[in-house]
């Protein structure tokens, strides 16, 4: 395809884009961004990294009350690396868990990660939850972390996934909502990276502030009983394994490694940019403090 266009804008105040004491930065913003991965953060082994860091960290926060009875069936869509999965299947012992993804990479290395933690509970299939091929109904639970933000359609996946899902089976989704991030020392240069993450995925149709849409999504889906639980991250010096695990590891790392592809892109400037990450990297140093809000939904599908 050729290009179809470009937009030339000056960022607006709000938006995070300007720096104490300097000018307007200009961003070109192309209607094509062929440099941009489906997958907005790509699949490198530092994300997968990352993505083992963050699940970690945010085990007891969002998975402290996942839990399937025995004999269960639980499909979890979306599972790239296994990071969610290692955590999850040993917490349900007597549920059998199916792990799709898309990727033969990152299912080749959930394989791995499942074997290494001794999970005899978990299969894994390659499979599109957009055209999944099991029947009508073949599972009691279904767990979605971390998937809907990167598809341009949720709705349609939460409807492909009622149709799996037995009659009074309970679907269970995490997301987390980048619009909720506060921290301390504020700065519109780091938010003007933030800001960027977001673009990145909404090029695709993704939307990285889907957390605070998780109950209306359900709902116009077709699910009923629609539980929404907002779950806090706090991180401060006072709390230094939240600082390490979630502030460094997950978030500020998660916005570093969209760097090329905004640059590339050419939303900012190599010193903009590298402003904002220092600016980002301040709220975990002394005095620094971060906040984030997730969002974990449950909701069934009606029996009739």
């Amino acid at each position: 395809m050729g290009r179809v266009g470009a937009i030339h804008q000056h960022c607006r105040p709000r938006e995070g884009c300007t720096l104490p004491g300097s000018r307007w930065i200009l961003l070109t913003v192309s209607s094509e961004f062929p440099i941009l991965p489906a997958y907005v953060h790509g699949y490198s082994a530092r994300e997968a990294a990352r993505l083992a860091d963050q699940a970690n960290t945010l085990a007891e926060l969002l998975h402290s009350d996942t839990r399937f009875p025995a004999a269960a069936r639980v499909l979890e869509v979306g599972c790239g690396i296994g990071a969610q999965t290692v955590i999850v299947a040993p917490a349900s012992p007597g549920a059998h868990f199916t792990s799709i993804d898309i990727s033969e990479s990152s299912l080749a290395e959930a394989q791995r990660r499942a074997a290494a933690a001794g999970l005899r509970n978990v299969e894994f299939r390659q499979a599109d939850l957009l055209d999944l091929s099991f029947s009508d109904g073949s599972f009691d639970h279904v767990l979605v972390c971390f998937v809907l933000e990167h598809l341009p359609d949720p709705r349609r996946a939460l409807r492909a996934l009622r149709r799996v899902l037995a009659p009074g089976g309970t679907m269970t989704i995490i997301e987390g909502d980048h619009g909720s991030a506060l921290f301390h020392p504020d700065s519109l240069a780091a938010r003007a990276n933030i800001d960027c993450l977001v673009r990145a995925q909404g090029v695709h149709g993704g939307d990285a502030n889907i957390g605070r849409r998780l109950q209306p999504l359900l709902a116009d889906a077709g699910y009923h009983d629609v539980r929404t639980s907002p779950r806090f991250v706090y991180a401060d010096e006072t709390r230094p394994s939240w600082v390490q695990g979630f502030t460094r590891l997950t978030f500020n790392a998660m916005v570093a490694g969209v760097r090329e592809q905004v640059l590339t892109a050419g939303w900012m400037s190599p010193e903009a940019w590298d402003h904002g990450m220092a600016d980002l990297e301040r709220t975990s140093g002394p005095g620094g403090v971060f906040c984030y809000t997730f969002f974990k939904a449950t909701a069934t599908r009606p029996s009739v």
